[in-house]
């Protein structure tokens, strides 16, 4: 199990610029000026490499290479690999010169790169096959090399991946057979358009202006629209109430607590994707969090003011708008994780709050993040430090790197081949606006955040401490619903599945098709290829691996929102009259902080 230390700290202050803490010096310790100057030297850095630390990807590239260096057995694999690979791709020359169009090579089901018919007439179905055996080839050299630790080597397999994603063949206007006939059909149009495109992307990234068409979609315009009000307003959070549309009402109403890296309204997006207008046109109250976006006065905001001023505040508030009501609370991402180390902390207190507990892609236990963990570990967590040290908070264009780094064939090379090879105008949506308007994230929380969740697992493994004393997972007994996506990069679904390990409530599991984003938000009511997966564990059933479940699991068609309803029925005690907002002056929704740049 891992543990968690804590240097003791100072406090150190200087005129206009608060400083955060520092570990204290030691007799032959580094003197805390040269820290705050190693500080404002990674701060600076950030900004050029999107807060990555080189450190952290010289070390894994390090430990690779000495390691392979090292090892004659694992070289003599590669060369006899390198031999046959070369060898099958002649073969295969020579058979499509006579006509034989079999692959040496199929990719994989995800890649899409050279599914157009185009890229089966030669030479181009040579450089998609020679490229896809080196891929192959260079995935064997970067994986089972004895010594090498698990982390670097992942680390090591994705930055060898994203090299080689930047030479694809499907990137190049000589080497696209479909980028050519669009072309020779438009006469080079299409590279002047494509020009036009870059060049408007790139003043605008200069000018930190959000990507073009967004600008389309307007929180209170055409996007976050179901009516309502602000009810509450702390340093953190708006609460928003929304207006009810049905005369009757489930007495518990439904508290949504989203993920605050984003604006809370990708669950109100148009009003026919809207989570929040479903749920209110199926007869429930439903109250959801707006986080304010901080900025550098926040930077000692804390996980703790997270859980207080974020949950249990509006929680409180709540319960008076509705006669003392439990509640059905409802988490999304990273507000999943927060909104469960709150239920612990009230269930350790054994305050009858919650009547149910629902999680949208949350993870609880961290010890296999997926690819996101490829970005966390001690050097690049201290590098990520320095850099909101500098300023206070850590950026939303700074997240924005490592994201597009991990589904870097659909946020970066897809755009170059559609916008600038082919010269199409960008593809937006209510969606993809939304996933432009990031938000900051406060230099104590992220820090306290990455190092207590992400790098120690504290939560999962009984160290999370909130006022004083540990929270435990366990201690939930109230129903839980919990839905992962099949696809997600983020909250990996089997590392979400992991709950089943860490509570013994009645637990709903549900996997939906799709990705972090597209896998929640699915309307019901028109033609879709969703589907889903669902089984229930009941309190004191065995457990099941993931294996098991997906064999054993009911599989629906469509979405999802229906059969969350309907559970959420099933755990409503009685209908009463409908809630209005009342007796609230700090304005309609969607409120003043998702305004906030």
């Amino acid at each position: 199990m891992k543990t968690s230390t804590r240097p003791s700290q100072v406090a150190l202050r200087v005129p206009d610029l608060p400083l955060p803490a520092l570990p204290d010096t030691e007799q032959g310790a580094m003197p805390v000026a040269a820290q705050h100057g190693e500080a404002m030297l990674h701060s600076m850095l950030g900004r050029m490499t999107y807060g990555i630390s080189p450190a952290s990807v010289l070390s894994a590239y390090t430990d690779w290479l000495s390691h392979l260096a090292s090892s004659p057995a694992k070289q003599t694999e590669l060369a006899e690999k390198l031999v046959r690979k070369m060898a099958r791709f002649g073969r295969y020359v020579q058979r499509s010169m006579q006509g034989d169009r079999a692959e040496a090579i199929e990719p994989l089901p995800q890649d899409k790169r050279f599914s157009h018919p185009a890229w089966q007439e030669l030479p181009y179905a040579w450089w998609a096959q020679g490229f896809l055996l080196t891929q192959q080839w260079w995935w064997n050299a970067t994986t089972g090399i004895r010594g090498v630790s698990r982390h670097h080597e992942d680390m090591v397999t994705f930055g060898v991946r994203q090299w080689l994603d930047m030479w694809s063949p499907s990137n190049f206007l000589a080497t696209n057979p479909e980028v050519l006939a669009r072309t020779l059909e438009s006469g080079g149009v299409n590279l002047a358009f494509g020009a036009h495109n870059w060049w408007r992307d790139f003043s605008g990234l200069m000018a930190h202006q959000p990507p073009a068409g967004t600008e389309a979609y307007v929180p209170g315009v055409n996007v976050a629209v179901t009516p309502g009000r602000v009810v509450m307003r702390n340093r953190l959070v708006e609460l928003i109430q929304y207006d009810p549309v049905t005369p009757k009402v489930g007495a518990e109403p439904v508290f949504i607590v989203p993920s605050w890296i984003m604006k809370y309204y990708i669950l109100d997006l148009s009003p026919q994707n809207s989570l929040v207008r479903h749920l209110v046109g199926q007869g429930h109250t439903v109250f959801i969090l707006s986080w304010k976006n901080p900025v550098a006065a926040d930077r000692e905001l804390g996980m703790s003011d997270y859980i207080e001023k974020g949950v249990l505040a509006p929680l409180k508030e709540i319960r008076q708008r509705c006669g003392g009501a439990q509640v059905h609370a409802v988490g999304y991402c990273l507000g999943g994780t927060l909104l469960a180390i709150a239920a612990a902390y009230l269930a350790r207190s054994k305050e009858e709050v919650l009547k149910t507990l629902t999680l949208l892609a949350s993870e609880l236990d961290f010890e296999e993040p997926g690819e996101l963990g490829l970005f966390i570990d001690e050097s690049q967590i201290a590098y990520l430090e320095d850099i909101m040290w500098g300023q206070g908070y850590l950026d939303g264009t700074q997240m924005a790197g490592a994201f597009s780094l991990i589904n870097s064939k659909d946020l970066v090379w897809s755009k170059l081949t559609h916008e600038y090879l082919m010269g199409s105008p960008p593809v937006v949506n209510d969606l993809r606006a939304w996933n432009a308007d990031a938000t900051r994230l406060p230099y104590r929380m992220h820090s306290e955040y990455l190092r207590q969740l992400y790098l120690n697992n504290d939560l999962a493994e009984g160290r999370y401490m909130v006022e004083g004393a540990p929270v435990a997972l366990k201690d939930i007994r109230v129903p839980i619903f919990v839905v992962a996506t099949e696809k997600d990069h983020v909250s990996p679904w089997k590392s979400v599945y992991k709950v089943h390990l860490l509570t013994e409530a009645d637990l709903s599991f549900v996997r939906v098709s799709g990705g972090h984003n597209v896998g929640i938000v699915c309307p019901p009511g028109e033609p879709t290829p969703a589907h889903y997966l669902e089984a229930t564990r009941r309190r004191g059933e065995k457990y099941r691996d993931t294996d098991y479940w997906v064999q054993h699991a009911q599989a629906h068609a469509g979405s999802w929102w229906p059969g969350w309803h309907a559970w959420l029925a099933e755990h409503t005690s009685r209908k009463v009259p409908a809630r209005h907002p009342a007796g609230s002056d700090l304005g309609p929704a969607p409120g003043s902080y998702v305004a906030q740049r």
